[in-house]
């Protein structure tokens, strides 16, 4: 059998990385530097350290922007209570959140003035979950597995609905979902699923990748929560997976006796990166490339109008 590197389709950005990245850009284009942007703008080191070349400035706390500066939120979004402390300050805002991000703000918002409360399906400590957590004062509650689920003490769960991180696999928030059915039966679905379509396109990308390859790759960073669930998703279903950041992270112990390897990488990912991952497994003798068929994705995110050229 030929030995061969099977390109999962599609990988890479999604509309709302190259929308966050664009935003940062264009800031540094009209303003100049330095542009201010809270948490990473992406979870990717390569994209955010060549924005910081350009003059991008990353930090977590408002405090350590000046007075009047220009501020830019991450596309994983920020909690209220940034907003309102960045317009304290008189900051000069462009906000990066991915507008599927927002669409989960705006129904928390809703269920909050319907009178429920609600229960978020997503990973503590992630900057999206704090966002979305952070669009409410109170009445949420955090879950990260069926245990969670188990453990819940709610004041009024007949008023209870619940959302989940646009990031997580389908596959995780599946039990979680069904588990808070099954104990609060009056609970209230968002109105359309919480994952996002590039994080679904992905993972099906990579489900059906695992059915012709005995090795995938995954390319992304430690901190990006997509590309971690498309390690998982392969691996739930069998096939060795391991997820780098780069080719420089590539064990050649990996390679031995493989002989379909399949590549993808997360919505943070850039190309080059792919394409680096590439060459190096090439040079371990899997000189085939194919590129497998996938969803075409034509969503964009228009930037903001003060941004536009």
């Amino acid at each position: 059998m030929t030995k061969t590197i099977m390109l999962a389709n599609p990988r890479g950005f999604c509309a709302g990385v190259d929308r966050a990245i664009a935003i940062v850009e264009r800031a540094l284009e009209i303003y100049g530097a330095p542009i201010y942007v809270r948490h990473e703008v992406v979870h990717n080191r390569f994209v955010v350290d060549g924005l910081r070349d350009k003059g991008a400035v990353f930090i977590e706390d408002l405090a350590d922007v000046p007075t009047g500066a220009t501020l830019i939120y991450s596309a994983h979004g920020v909690p209220l209570s940034v907003r309102a402390e960045a317009e304290a300050k008189g900051l000069n805002v462009f906000d990066a959140t991915c507008p599927l991000v927002t669409k989960v703000h705006v129904e928390v918002k809703r269920m909050r003035e319907a009178g429920m409360d609600i229960v978020m399906i997503g990973h503590k400590g992630h900057p999206e979950v704090e966002g979305t957590m952070g669009q409410a004062d109170g009445g949420m509650y955090l879950v990260e597995s069926v245990d969670d689920v188990a453990r819940l003490q709610l004041s009024r769960p007949e008023a209870l609905s619940y959302v989940s991180q646009t990031t997580l696999s389908v596959d995780e928030t599946r039990d979680i979902i069904a588990a808070l059915k099954a104990r609060f039966p009056a609970i209230v679905s968002p109105k359309k699923d919480d994952i996002c379509y590039a994080t679904q396109n992905r993972q099906d990308a990579v489900k059906a990748m695992t059915e012709q390859c005995d090795l995938i790759i995954v390319v992304g960073s430690p901190a990006s929560s997509n590309s971690n669930r498309l390690r998982e998703v392969a691996a739930l279903r069998g096939v060795e997976a391991y997820m780098v950041d780069n080719a420089t992270e590539l064990k050649q112990a990996w390679f031995a006796g493989k002989e379909r390897v399949g590549v993808t990488a997360g919505a943070s990912a850039p190309e080059v990166l792919v394409a680096a991952v590439i060459e190096a497994i090439r040079a371990l003798g899997l000189d085939v490339v194919e590129e497998l068929p996938g969803v075409e994705e034509k969503i964009s995110f228009p930037l903001p109008a003060a941004l536009r050229v």
